[in-house]
């Protein structure tokens, strides 16, 4: 059984999502009959790579939120994290262009590394406060789950996986995937935003069963999920 999930590094419902799905599927007796494929995601591809901002210098210069509106929304997120054994860290965030980030994803993915390689990136950005553009931070990255660093480098600064980005983020498109987390179910159902582990758990073993209601019909509750437009709460 296919799974394939949409996603970018900067955003938070990602990363709870990343963590409810696995919860989801530790129990799971097919789990190992299931296959995950992370798809790249960009949440704003106007950003340029040079370029990093504070979460609140972001949501003031990007989306217009006042400071207290910004912490507000971020200390939600927090408290949504802690349930999924994630202690966010928004003040050592650093926003900035993921396009390179991706790239790392795609080259993890030819050793069969990509979900260890996501995981990696989401604490590099939400807990460590590391810049996910810079090359030698992901060289780095790339060198812990034993990747060859000149080789992580040289794809990094050269278009390798640029297509295979861009062709991502068409399929989401094509898809009507406008907001991530999401995940598509053997390439028939839909679930939209970080959805708990329990209401996971039930698609994935309805969808095993071939019993899952419709794409159309999706599991979305709260759509906890960010778009281009900002993260809904």
């Amino acid at each position: 059984m296919k799974i394939e999930i949409w996603s970018d590094v900067m955003c938070p419902f990602c990363y709870i999502g990343k963590k409810n799905f696995e919860k989801a599927l530790e129990n799971l007796p097919f789990k190992d009959e299931v296959k995950v494929e992370w798809k790249s995601f960009q949440l704003d591809p106007t950003l340029e790579q040079s370029e990093t901002k504070s979460t609140a210098e972001y949501f003031r210069e990007k989306k217009g939120f006042p400071e207290e509106q910004a912490k507000q929304m971020t200390n939600q997120v927090i408290q949504m994290g802690k349930s999924s054994g994630i202690d966010f860290n928004f003040d050592k965030a650093l926003i900035t262009n993921t396009f390179t980030a991706h790239k790392l994803l795609h080259l993890a993915k030819k050793y069969s590394k990509s979900s260890e390689m996501e995981e990696e990136l989401f604490k590099a950005h939400f807990l460590d406060g590391k810049n996910v553009a810079d090359i030698e931070t992901l060289v780095s990255l790339a060198v812990s789950l034993g990747i060859d660093a000149e080789e992580a480098k040289n794809s990094l600064e050269s278009n390798e996986f640029d297509y295979e980005i861009n062709q991502d983020i068409l399929e989401a498109r094509n898809n009507g995937i406008t907001g991530v987390p999401f995940f598509i179910l053997n390439g028939k159902y839909g679930i939209s935003g970080a959805q708990p582990a329990e209401v996971l758990k039930n698609a994935l073993t309805q969808t095993y069963e071939e019993t899952i209601v419709p794409f159309k019909d999706n599991y979305s509750q709260d759509n906890l999920s960010c778009d281009a437009d900002g993260c809904s709460i």
